[in-house]
């Protein structure tokens, strides 16, 4: 496994090693003790997937302290534009965003500390995503912000992604009250 830093504290794409023969392929996507090892943490608690047709926008989420979620992404089919977006105010990439494109093709991982909102746009029909998050979902303390916020900055290389009410109508970072 190779993992490379990305310019924000904790934010780190995972490359695991694949073998392939003329059967397909098989690799470790999750193993405590090598994960450990690149200051991953081990305690993940929950496991989420989601499908979605091209043109899905989700996030940009996160949940507030305490109940904050680190999470490793990957994408099991398909392909999408991942975005992390970090919310802590006391480091010097506090506002800035980080993306890059996630696909079952390559098997790249992300993983995003707390501290982050996340949210992606599926580049393919029916592209599935998976997330392993250090914290269980607590409804009172998940929040969005606005994907087109024009503080953050987002080239989202789309005008018009599908959307959920909740990501269409959240706020921009400016109104948000940050207790990262």
């Amino acid at each position: 496994m190779k993992t490379t830093e990305t310019g924000f504290q904790g934010l780190v794409i995972v490359e695991p090693r694949v073998f392939t023969d003329e059967r397909g392929y098989f690799f470790e996507s999750w193993n405590r003790d090598v994960f450990a090892m690149t200051g991953i943490p081990s305690g993940f608690v929950q496991d989420n997937q989601s499908a979605s047709i091209k043109t899905v926008l989700r996030g940009l989420h996160f949940q507030v302290p305490p109940h904050e979620q680190g999470k490793l992404v990957r994408v099991l089919t398909g392909s999408v534009l991942d975005v992390a977006v970090d919310l802590r105010k006391d480091e010097p990439t506090y506002g800035q965003h980080f993306k890059m494109v996630l696909s079952a093709k390559d098997k790249k991982m992300l993983y995003i500390p707390p501290g982050f909102a996340h949210g992606f746009l599926t580049l393919e029909d029916n592209s599935i995503f998976f997330y392993k998050c250090t914290r269980a979902y607590h409804a009172p303390s998940d929040r969005s912000l606005r994907w087109n916020d024009p503080g953050l900055g987002i080239d989202w290389e789309t005008t018009n992604p599908i959307l959920s009410d909740k990501d269409r109508h959240a706020p921009l970072l400016r109104d948000f009250d940050n207790p990262f």
